[in-house]
């Protein structure tokens, strides 16, 4: 039996926070419809805390939520949660796990993912950055919009921590500044061009 080639041209969402975080992603999920075709991979730039949010966030949101392993095939219709202390790269449809590449002072976990994103998927990309200290994710916004990404901030006045989306903002490289749940519809959206 010839296995079928697996195709990765769907949108993939890459939604990256850290403190208030959760809040967003919340938000977020319980507006998104469950069977818009698209991937949705929260990446939370945490080192060394145990992530819960693969038991936490099945209670907002209808489609399946994984924590990512090595080799987990991305699949539409799904909510995927990196796992703490792990760089995250995309490599012929699947997730690969690294060791975090900067151990020491803020981690990078969602730029690495992001530029991943760029170099090898063949889909839409959404970038979203939300809640959260520091300004992760806000340096492969350009190289994103540069393969005709969408790149989306949360709303300062709607993030308990405004420095990551205010970092976003500020690289000149940000489409939509939106509430979470405004987020949601855009997705949608955009999604739904798509399909």
């Amino acid at each position: 039996m010839v296995s079928k080639p697996y195709t990765k041209d769907f949108p993939v969402v890459c939604v990256g926070g850290s403190a208030g975080g959760l809040d967003a992603y919340i938000r977020l999920l319980k507006h998104l419809p469950a069977d818009m075709g698209v991937a949705v991979v929260i990446v939370n730039h945490v080192r060394s805390v145990a992530t819960h949010l693969h038991e936490i966030l099945p209670n907002y949101t209808k489609m399946p939520v994984e924590l990512i392993s090595e080799r987990l095939v991305i699949r539409p219709n799904h909510v995927f949660i990196i796992p703490e202390g792990r760089d995250l790269h995309v490599e012929n449809g699947e997730f690969r796990l690294a060791p975090i590449s900067k151990p020491r002072g803020w981690p990078d976990v969602i730029t690495v993912f992001l530029q991943s994103l760029t170099r090898n998927w063949d889909g839409q990309l959404i970038a979203v950055i939300v809640s959260g200290y520091d300004g992760d994710g806000a340096a492969a916004l350009r190289g994103l919009k540069e393969v005709g990404g969408v790149t989306i901030a949360q709303k300062l006045d709607t993030a308990g921590q405004p420095d990551m989306p205010e970092t976003a903002i500020n690289s000149g490289y940000v489409d939509f500044i939106l509430s979470p749940e405004d987020i949601a519809r855009k997705i949608t959206k955009i999604a739904m061009a798509e399909a």
